[in-house]
């Protein structure tokens, strides 16, 4: 019996606290998720979804939305829905794929450089400005043009090598001020190895850095992914949002007037990134204190209440103070006079010891 009531009572504790962490999430990052959930589900079951194949070709060309095709048909009778659908998943795919890529292999780098100090310090961070320094652009055109025929494989390992530098950067600097701190010091004094140092001293500490890291990566990557693929730098035969993009502008979709070939598409990639950016700034003010501390009012541009206002620290002296305030017929001194007193009486009342009461 007593195991029973201890079964029931834990269960509603445990959702308790669910519902409160989820509670103190901010807005941004609940928001943020829920478009993040829906694209996520459209990824896994897209295919799934799809009314058509999305290179099936109709008879049915240009055609506006209707019942039979619920966002229209592209020049040559492809079904539009049927291409969003599909293309969801690929454009997911290389956004979070080389955003996991890039954050760790600049995690790695970064916390290294920044802990191990001396020869690997120098030798990691020249590396890390060399890539730095790269054309990115240029670079781009000139790898993808070799590795298109790889399909989303070559736009991730091309986007990955290109997109480490920065977060290794930034979480080099954040190592670097950790490991002046006194609890790394305290952990190298007493024996721990330099792996459980970093593990569980170090990287716990910059979780919220990392997971930044990883959405401003996946934003990045989604972004150049469209583009590259917008200019036809990237497999078109494979359905991506940047691949309707790039049929949409070949076929002259805007000078016809097909605006349900690529508007969709465009609201897609804007929505997605939204996303990611509001999961980004949800997890800032998460991570910062001063962001957690600031009113929700001053945050968003009103003012409730003034922060110079005086806090009293006697209840008793401050409303005498005001109470003289408003009925005093004589002067200022009498009035600080009678609050003063009012003050030193609360204050030289004897304490009562817990014992002898």
């Amino acid at each position: 019996m007593a195991t029973t009531l201890s079964v029931r009572m834990d269960q509603p504790a445990v959702a308790a606290r669910i519902r409160l962490g989820w509670g103190k999430f901010p807005a941004k990052a609940k928001t943020g998720t829920v478009i993040l959930g829906i694209f996520v589900f459209l990824a896994v079951f897209g295919p799934t979804l799809a009314p058509l194949n999305p290179s099936f070709q109709g008879p049915e060309v240009l055609q506006g939305p209707s019942v039979a095709h619920l966002l229209g048909t592209t020049s040559v009778g492809q079904d539009v829905l049927s291409q969003l659908l599909v293309g969801v998943r690929a454009t997911v795919e290389v956004g979070f794929a080389v955003g996991g890529l890039s954050t760790v292999v600049g995690a790695v780098v970064g916390i290294a450089a920044g802990f191990l100090r001396g020869v690997w310090d120098e030798t990691l961070s020249l590396l890390t400005n060399v890539f730095l320094v790269l054309p990115a652009l240029p670079l781009l055109v000139v790898l993808l043009s070799y590795q298109s025929a790889q399909g989303l494989l070559g736009t991730i390992i091309v986007l990955s090598l290109l997109g480490w530098p920065w977060p290794a950067r930034i979480i080099r600097s954040q190592t670097l001020a950790l490991r002046a701190q006194d609890f790394v010091a305290a952990a190298r004094e007493v024996g721990e190895p330099t792996r459980r140092v970093l593990f569980y001293e170090i990287l716990p500490k910059e979780v919220s850095l990392v997971a930044a890291n990883f959405v401003g990566s996946s934003i990045y990557a989604i972004g150049a992914s469209v583009a590259l693929a917008f200019l036809g730098l990237t497999n078109t035969s494979q359905w991506s949002l940047g691949t309707i993009l790039f049929w949409a502008q070949t076929e002259d979709a805007l000078q016809v007037g097909a605006w349900w070939w690529f508007v969709p598409a465009g609201v897609l990639v804007a929505l997605l990134g939204t996303g990611l950016a509001l999961v980004n700034f949800g997890l800032d003010e998460l991570g910062n204190p001063r962001l957690r501390a600031v009113p929700r009012a001053l945050r968003t541009g009103r003012r409730s209440a003034r922060l110079s206002d005086a806090t009293p620290v006697l209840a008793g002296g401050y409303e005498a103070y005001n109470e003289a305030l408003r009925g005093a017929t004589g002067s200022r001194e009498t009035v600080e006079r009678s609050a003063s007193h009012d003050v030193s009486h609360v204050a030289a009342a004897p304490d009562v010891d817990n014992g002898e009461r």
